[in-house]
Formats: C-alpha cells, sequence, structure tokens
C-alpha cells in the first residue's frame, strides 16, 4: 500500500476510534453532540474508503523475478543485412520499452534470434504454439506456472514468470518472456503483435526473393 493510502487510513481510523471515545466520555448525549459525531463517523469512514480504492487504482507491481542464465544475443548465421537489422532494432525496442526480459524469434523451424536472457536449451512449438498458429492471436500466459504446458518454454529461462505467445503468420512464432507474472499491458501486446507483422512481411518477401534451388536430374 502506498504510503499516502496508508496515511489515510491511520487518519481514518484514529479519527472514528477519537470519536467513538468522545461518545463514551460525554457526560450527556445532546442533539448537537450526537450529529457532530455522525458527521464525524462519516468522514473518518470516507478518509478509510479513499485508502481502500487508493490501493486498487495503485496496486503493488509483482516483485521481479532472478532468472537462471545471461543476458546476450544469438542471431542466426546467413541473415541479409536488412533482416539482421531489423530483427537487431525490434528486439531492442521490446526489450527496453517494456517488462520484457527474454525473446525468441522462429521462422519455418529455424531460430533467427534469441535475446535477453538466455537459455541453452531447445525450443520445440507445442500444444499452446498451435494454438496461437491456429488463430493466428497471441496467447498471454500472466503466470507461467499455472499452466500445466509450461515446458514447451525450454528455449526461454526455466523459470521465466510470464509469457506472450506471437504468431508470426501460420510459420513463425515471436515469444516474449516477462520479468514477473502480470507484466505486459494491452500497449506491450500491441507493441509486439505491429513488430511480428512487419516481421513476416520482409521474411515473407526474402522467401519469395529467395526460393529453394530447384534440382536438375540427368
Amino acid at each position: 500500500m502506498p504510503f499516502a493510502a496508508r496515511f489515510c487510513l491511520a487518519t481514518g481510523l484514529l479519527g472514528l476510534a477519537l470519536c467513538v471515545a468522545n461518545q463514551l466520555s460525554a457526560a450527556e448525549l445532546s442533539p448537537a453532540l450526537e450529529r457532530s459525531s455522525v458527521l464525524a463517523s462519516l468522514l473518518a469512514v470516507g478518509l478509510m474508503l479513499v485508502a481502500i480504492l487508493w490501493t486498487r487504482a495503485v496496486p503493488v507491481a509483482p516483485e521481479r523475478v532472478e532468472l537462471e542464465g545471461q543476458q546476450g544475443l544469438e542471431l542466426s548465421n546467413g541473415l541479409p543485412e536488412t533482416l539482421q537489422q531489423e530483427l537487431g532494432w525490434g528486439s531492442q525496442l521490446l526489450l527496453t520499452a517494456t517488462p520484457a526480459a527474454s525473446l525468441l524469434v522462429l521462422w519455418r523451424g529455424q531460430i533467427l534470434l534469441r535475446r535477453g536472457m538466455l537459455s541453452e536449451a531447445q525450443f520445440i512449438p507445442g500444444a499452446i504454439s498451435q494454438r496461437a498458429w491456429a488463430t493466428q492471436k497471441a496467447v498471454s500466459l500472466v503466470n507461467l506456472k499455472l499452466y500445466p504446458g509450461r515446458a514447451e518454454f525450454a528455449g526461454l529461462p526455466a523459470n521465466i514468470p510470464s509469457v506472450i505467445v506471437q504468431p508470426i503468420g501460420s510459420e513463425g512464432l515471436v515469444l516474449l518472456g516477462g520479468w514477473s507474472p502480470r507484466c505486459f499491458s494491452r500497449s506491450d501486446e500491441a507493441w509486439l503483435e505491429g513488430w511480428s507483422q512487419k516481421l513476416r512481411t520482409q521474411l515473407e518477401l526474402l522467401d519469395a526473393a529467395c526460393p529453394p534451388a530447384a534440382t536438375s536430374e540427368g
């Protein structure tokens, strides 16, 4: 609870206690005393309600988890310069402007980028990733401890508390892991969705410009 809210709560409790004490110690209960006691009690209760509403309006932020692993950057070899710049710019933005701690980009079964807190484990898409592809919508796991399928995200630090699974079309994913449970806002999700759409355009243009080499017989 913020200090100002605690101060309001303490003031309200003190005022209510003094009002009751004054009422009990009065030699005679006159109508004027009763009216003033009721008004003072209402003011004291009002201060306590302000403290409660203040706490709900400004909730205490979840504690940041000490993640296992080290900070780093892993970029797939052989990527064009423009795509490297896009991956570097977008990942840096998400890691600095949002509560993200770790990021992974997958495209057609290949991990293009890992950044932030790194994990040495391999990422293999599972049921949750398949759901994101099927719906073409992000899947936000606000507290990974509550999900039995959390083993799917071994490619992120082992104790990552929250994850957003953002599809890149039907062949790619961006995994964004947060420092604490319920740390991502709607604005963060909108930034991630926008960047994934831009990234999808570049990846599909790259695939169209560099089709698989045809094999010849004879």
